[in-house]
């Protein structure tokens, strides 16, 4: 199995578990950008292919993957001909834009008439929008995506598109444990599956892990549900807590999130993860709110101090040593 068709979201240990932060690190170490200006010229190249396809590993799900990949490689004629051999609407989409420019944003704009609560379409509606130079109705395709189906990677990516001062994605809960090693030998979608089981019982570790699983997936509503549980199983559990606090980050509306984490220091002033996931969430507002950087790494330093050897002490010691020459606001 390819690495893009393997789930590393799924079974992840704490080495590779603050992905949100290395997301962020990338974004507050690159150049600005143009900012969120509804561009009103045609882009040169064609918009980007983001199919929503989830741990799916039936047949057609690994020839959409394959388009996939030959789009992004310029051979666009040839996943056409891929794309055009199935009716979905991911392969609908597929087929719109490898044509691109040819009647690519005509079709689009059927589909969106046709499947009008399917944010993975309105999302690409509005990428190819933005390619023709309509700026100001991308946004509005891209609004309409992020509401249709909010528990989809495909509103979360509208939602970036939205928000392009912030780095892409969310901010992952970051678990201090690992995940059972019986998960290594299952295939995605086994694992979501055992993962989705071991939730069902009284267990908050399980909630946490499917809940993790499900964040990066991209299904936010759904793992915010299943932090919560893992809360309210656990009110006492500073990781519990700390999940359901993550999960609410909304880059329109950041405070969701941080109102919640924010009381939880007094509550659990020895809890390493209560000061990391401040310190993380805090390097998502580099480029909107000032002196945010210089405060994350204050929080970093706090949770690291905490437990220096620890696994979120680590992770802390790696987004440091990122963080190193980096001086904002």
């Amino acid at each position: 199995m390819s690495p893009r068709t393997r789930i590393i979201v799924i079974v992840v240990a704490a080495a590779a578990l603050a992905a949100g932060g290395t997301v962020a690190l990338a974004m507050i170490t690159s150049s600005p950008g143009s900012g969120g200006k509804a561009r009103t010229e045609a882009l040169k190249g064609v918009p980007p292919l983001v199919l929503d396809l989830g741990v799916r590993d039936d047949p057609e799900a690994r020839a959409l993957r394959k388009a996939e990949r030959l789009y992004d490689r310029k051979q666009r004629a040839a996943a056409g001909r891929i794309f055009a051999r199935y009716g979905s609407p991911e392969a609908q989409v597929g087929a719109a834009l490898a044509a691109w420019p040819d009647e690519s944003l005509a079709r689009l704009e059927q589909l969106a008439r046709g499947r009008p609560r399917s944010s993975l379409v309105l999302l690409h509606l509005g990428f190819a929008r933005l390619w023709s130079g309509q700026g100001a109705k991308a946004e509005e395709a891209w609004r309409e995506a992020a509401r249709a189906r909010p528990d989809s990677a495909s509103a979360q990516r509208a939602d970036d598109a939205l928000h392009p001062r912030f780095p892409s994605g969310q901010p992952f809960f970051v678990p201090s444990f690992s995940p059972p090693s019986r998960l290594d030998r299952l295939s995605p979608p086994r694992q979501l599956a055992a993962l989705a089981l071991d939730a069902r019982r009284a267990d908050v570790r399980a909630k946490l892990l499917y809940g993790l699983a499900l964040q990066r997936l991209g299904h936010r509503v759904s793992a915010q549900r299943q932090y919560d549980e893992a809360a309210k199983l656990a009110p006492a559990n500073p990781e519990a807590r700390v999940a359901a606090a993550v999960v609410r980050f909304d880059k329109g509306n950041p405070s969701a999130a941080f109102s919640r984490l924010g009381p939880l220091t007094p509550r659990f002033p020895k809890a390493p993860t209560v000061r990391f996931h401040l310190g993380l969430l805090l390097l998502w507002l580099a480029r909107v709110q000032p002196g945010s950087v210089e405060e994350g790494k204050r929080q970093l330093r706090l949770a690291r101090a905490e437990g220096p050897n620890s696994p979120l002490g680590r992770e802390a010691t790696r987004l440091l040593d990122g963080l190193e020459n980096v001086r904002t606001g």
